[in-house]
């Protein structure tokens, strides 16, 4: 435990007591959001991103005790454990290092090398190993000639036993070690086309990759699942080459002993084992790592664009016109009050084939001017740009005949077709039809991104970088973890929030989340956050975690509507007294001055009164200033847009604003309103160096682009940040 403790505090530079604290925490049951908004004073105000690292690693580190532990009593109930192999055993940092010790005790399947053992050739085999024989081999050799056991000759004797010695030196864990760290370090990914495959093709995505070589120690992470996907797909050959000779020269070193009678065959098992044995396994261990490595990176990518989508502020008090653009079945119209309730649906044939303009423009006034619509919605997938072409005109025609102020914004309709066919939505919507709930997802994502968005799985938002190439199960853990920390950074409105919301919430399973809708459905509202305990299974341990998590803003509490801890509510009454507020002040958000009584009386003579942590009394200060307050309001709405461009209208040397729609690692993805997003590479985004995109943009930002080509051809649009 004691190294556990020092290995955590060194990688995450953090204290003896943050780690003890955060280790008992998680043992105990404790969710990663209620640890980082609840337990700052235990964790040192470590936030959820680390927490999330900090579990993981943990986990990491336990399961490679067990193996450890799991090893050690395999080789010594073998009867081979020595004080020196435990010891390097426990030295070990990673699962590699521990495999590599075990490798030579590990069970076997039948090998050349067995198959000599089992047909007595060992002896032999260390006759030419130890370096000490000073006879005619082939003569020794003739004592192991035994028809029995089918050694039928002295030069099959011999070979026998140079495959035990190449076995041998194969399963010796220092050189595997220094033969991995020299292929990375000195190795090059050498990649080629498949021309069985690609003979026939006129062209294929990866012909960037056709003769493409890469030091292994430098290849960045996307080219890493770009050729990976490749070479699944058979397009691709690939392999890692290194300098051979300077492997047989360090394998020589260490084997060879100055004898000239056996030297000559270990030089032979060196070449082999190097070649059969050692160098294919070094190989797919190092292209698993890469992998590995590039699965990491573009999972981080994908959380952190992620986690941007889904913090995009909400749009409210406005009512929405969602807008499903589509060519032969039209264009589907759903219409939404400012609270998300659906006012009106409708299909418009606005675009070919079937398409009447102007009877279209006419439905969607008709809708517009009937339901008093602010925006509209629409979804930036097929006939996108027609519709928007449409759009543009209806606009000005609204303000033309009613002065009007009308504005659309293009949303992702990325998984909206993916929810419409879903349970939930046809639990949600069971009288509207499947193509039209795809409209009324679209205008909700505009009002309340985050409670739309978790409805769907998120590897089907359109945010990912080779998403499909990287392991599932640690995408969609990692994923999973992004929207728990989203939700819970919001918080959640108790009597409005559907079972999916629910159950991203601290504390709450699926099972539970479905327990508290039924209880609302049965019951009603509720009326505060205590009475969640009378929901089925929410037991005391889930309600300490949740229940600063939900709002109940029909509460006759104002604390419920705010992200106050209820053990936090005795500590809080007491500083309204204290600072002469009283609970009418805070339900009607008459504290505007609360900062100058607290700086008065000083953060840490009220946190000593109250007999609370400073980090928790600066929280409770900051949620009563302005209950039921959004975080997400803080961060720059989407543009509304009157008007479009083309494609062909755009010229080098224009500067223009636009919206981050993704982020990979080799630059930003901008929307400028020609309906095909531009690319800012990496090398354009700051004047100085960037190492990931990430550290200069994320998704929903705002920015200012100069457009630096347009290739109308092929679509493709570059884009500069640099001033």
């Amino acid at each position: 435990m004691i190294e556990l403790i020092n290995k955590l505090m060194n990688e995450f530079n953090i204290t003896e007591n943050q780690v003890k604290n955060v280790i008992e925490m998680l043992d105990q049951g404790n969710t990663v959001p209620f640890i980082a908004r609840y337990r700052k004073e235990r964790t040192g105000s470590l936030d959820d991103v680390i927490l999330r690292k900090f579990a993981e690693r943990l986990a990491y580190i336990r399961n490679l005790d067990e193996r450890k532990n799991a090893i050690i009593k395999s080789i010594d109930e073998q009867g081979k454990l020595t004080d020196k192999i435990k010891n390097d055993i426990i030295k070990a940092e990673t699962l590699t290092e521990v495999e590599d010790i075990y490798r030579p005790f590990k069970p076997k399947k039948r090998t050349r090398a067995t198959i000599a053992v089992e047909k007595g050739l060992k002896p032999l085999a260390e006759i030419i190993l130890s370096g000490e024989f000073k006879g005619d081999i082939f003569e020794y050799a003739v004592n192991f000639i035994n028809e029995e056991k089918k050694v039928a000759s002295v030069e099959y004797a011999i070979q026998g036993a140079c495959d035990i010695v190449s076995e041998t030196i194969s399963d010796q864990a220092e050189y595997r070690k220094w033969i991995r760290d020299f292929v990375f370090k000195e190795g090059i990914i050498e990649v080629k086309n498949n021309e069985k495959e690609t003979k026939d093709l006129e062209t294929t995505p990866y012909e960037m990759y056709y003769e493409y070589n890469e030091a292994v120690k430098k290849i960045p992470s996307h080219r890493i699942l770009a050729i990976n996907r490749g070479e699944k797909e058979k397009i691709l050959l690939v392999k890692i080459v290194v300098d051979n000779e300077k492997i047989i020269n360090y394998l020589n070193s260490k084997c060879l002993k100055g004898n000239s009678i056996t030297d000559k065959f270990i030089e032979e098992s060196v070449k082999d084992s190097l070649k059969r044995l050692i160098y294919p396994s070094i190989e797919r261990e190092i292209r698993a790592y890469l992998t590995e490595k590039a699965e990491t990176s573009a999972i981080e990518v994908f959380k952190a664009n992620l986690k941007a989508l889904l913090m995009q502020p909400p749009i409210k008090n406005k009512n929405v016109l969602g807008y499903d653009p589509g060519f032969r079945t039209g264009c589907k119209i759903a219409v939404l009050d400012d609270t998300g309730k659906v006012l009106d649906t409708a299909t418009v044939h606005a675009t070919m084939p079937n398409d009447d303009k102007e009877k279209a423009k006419n439905e969607l006034k008709e809708l517009i001017y009937k339901n008093d619509v602010d925006v509209i919605s629409l979804g930036n997938g097929t006939a996108c740009r027609e519709s928007e072409e449409l759009l543009a005109e209806l606009i000005k025609e609204v303000k033309a005949e009613k002065g009007k102020e009308l504005y659309y914004v293009i949303v992702s309709e990325a998984g909206a077709s993916v929810y419409s066919a879903s349970e939930l939505a046809s639990k949600e919507y069971p009288d509207i039809n499947v193509s039209l709930r795809g409209a009324i997802s679209i205008a909700r994502r505009l009002q309340d991104p985050l409670a739309e968005l978790v409805k769907i799985d998120p590897k089907a938002l359109g945010v990912g970088q080779y998403q499909h190439d990287v392991s599932q199960k640690k995408l969609a853990e990692s994923l999973t973890g992004v929207v728990e920390d989203c939700v819970n950074t919001v918080g959640v409105d108790l009597n409005t929030a559907t079972p999916a919301l629910l159950s991203y919430v601290s504390g709450i399973n699926t099972a539970i989340a479905k327990n508290i809708v039924e209880y609302r459905e049965m019951n009603g509202k509720f009326n505060n956050r205590k009475e969640l305990k009378k929901v089925k299974r929410l037991g005391d341990k889930a309600f300490e975690q949740c229940a600063g998590f939900l709002r109940v803003m029909e509460s006759s509490e104002p604390l419920d509507n705010t992200g106050v801890h209820p053990e936090s509510y005795k500590a809080c009454k007491n500083l309204l007294k204290i600072l002469n507020y009283n609970e009418e002040d805070l339900k009607h958000s008459k504290l505007q001055d609360i900062d100058d009584k607290v700086k008065s009386i000083g953060i840490e003579s009220l946190a000593s009164q109250l007999d609370i942590g400073i980090p928790t009394l600066n929280d409770i200060i900051k949620e009563i200033k302005k209950p039921g307050r959004d975080p997400r309001e803080e961060l720059p709405k989407p543009i509304f847009k009157t008007g479009i461009m083309e494609l062909s209208q755009l010229k080098s040397g224009m500067v223009l604003t636009g919206t981050v729609r993704n982020v990979a690692d080799f630059g930003a993805f901008v929307d400028i309103g020609v309906h095909q997003d531009g690319l800012v590479h990496i090398s354009e985004l700051s004047d100085r160096f960037v190492k990931h995109p990430l550290d200069i943009v994320k998704v929903g930002d705002i920015v200012e682009v100069r457009v630096l080509d347009v290739d109308v051809k092929r679509k493709r649009i570059s884009l500069s940040m640099k001033k």
